[in-house]
């Protein structure tokens, strides 16, 4: 009986160190899990953290990128830069390369190459004019209706200004030409306007808006402007218009070349009458020459006609015969004869008949050296 309760003490104790064995396996399983959860947690805080740490760096290089690239800006030949710091402006720069505070300062750039637009025209899709009937009617000095349209020039003069000065400066520049446009043509008839008072008006309505905007200060500048087009509002009236236009061109026309003609002739005539008057004064003076030597002459033979009368007499006769005897035509007549033969006829016969004599005589002779 001993033995056997010893054995049974024996197996109760193994079974109770099996039972404490596996209790302590449980413990070290269950701290082990709790030792792994640990670690998990651990390594999910730091990616964690090297995600943030990422950002953060990228975020910083952003940043930094942004600063390097807005420290400084390009203006074109065609531009103005105007920098502001705070909302006041700091200065205007041409063309070039500037550098700026960045995130600071301010850089907005202006435009300043000259730029065109219509004033009572709008143009379509195909290119064509068409008038606007509320700004392109205008009223002349005469009460009169008339379509006239022009082309503004402009361009931005002070870029400040035209920032900060207005909110939208080409709209009142469209406003002042209207006003200057209506005010100067009102000054005209439509007969002028459409005629002779274009370029008058074209000064006349720079003039005016130059003066506008230097009183608003808006920052634009008047470069020119110039009349497209003027014409009545109704087709029969620019019928009428246009055949007066063509009449006075007509009439131009005539008068550019009567002055072409004239400052082609009048050179010639002028040339011409100078060249008569001289002529009659070499007249002259020869006459004068001639009526010298004349009187010159008969003083000297009225000197030998008191010395010799008779015989200066009958020389004087002698030598005015010479002179008048040659060009007379001689005809003899015995009073009755019906038929006068001049004298001369017989002359120019003989002398016809003497000449071929000669001719034959020096033919002869010619024949006979020959045959000689």
């Amino acid at each position: 009986m001993s033995k056997s309760k010893k054995d049974d003490d024996i197996i109760d104790v193994e079974y109770v160190e099996e039972d404490a064995d596996k209790d302590k396996e449980k413990d070290k399983k269950k701290n082990r899990g709790k030792n792994d959860d640990y670690d998990g947690d651990d390594g999910g805080s730091k990616k964690a953290k090297r995600i943030v740490n990422i950002v953060k760096i990228v975020i910083i290089v952003i940043i930094l990128l942004s600063a390097v690239f807005d420290s400084y800006y390009y203006v074109n030949e065609q531009e103005n830069a105007v920098v502001t710091m705070f909302g006041k402006v700091t200065t205007t720069n041409t063309a070039g390369l500037y550098f700026k505070i960045p995130f600071i300062q301010k850089v907005q750039m202006v435009d300043v190459t000259t730029h065109g637009t219509g004033v009572g025209y709008t143009i379509s899709n195909n290119g064509q004019n068409i008038t606007d009937s509320m700004d392109g009617v205008m009223i002349t000095s005469d009460f009169n209706l008339l379509n006239i349209d022009f082309y503004l020039e402009y361009k931005v003069s002070d870029p400040v200004a035209y920032l900060y000065n207005s909110n939208n400066p080409e709209e009142i520049l469209k406003d002042i030409a209207l006003s200057s446009i209506r005010s100067v043509v009102g000054n005209y008839t439509v007969d002028e306007a459409m005629t002779t008072a274009k370029s008058q008006i074209q000064s006349d309505v720079k003039e005016e808006m130059m003066r506008e905007l230097s009183e608003r200060d808006i920052g634009l500048q008047v470069i020119n402007i110039t009349v497209q087009d003027s014409e009545p509002p109704t087709d029969d009236i620019i019928a009428a218009f246009k055949s007066v236009e063509t009449a006075k061109q007509g009439a131009d026309t005539a008068k550019n070349n009567a002055l072409q003609y004239q400052n082609k002739e009048l050179p010639n005539a002028t040339a011409q009458a100078d060249r008569i008057r001289k002529d009659a004064e070499a007249q002259k003076a020869t006459r004068i020459a001639e009526a010298e030597g004349q009187v010159a002459r008969l003083d000297k033979i009225y000197e030998q006609y008191k010395l010799y009368p008779l015989i200066t007499k009958k020389r004087m006769f002698y030598e005015t015969m010479e002179e008048v005897l040659p060009s007379l035509k001689i005809i003899i007549t015995d009073g009755e004869t019906q038929e006068v033969y001049p004298i001369e006829s017989f002359a120019d016969i003989n002398s016809t008949t003497n000449n071929n004599y000669t001719t034959t005589e020096k033919e002869d002779d010619t024949n006979d050296e020959t045959d000689y």
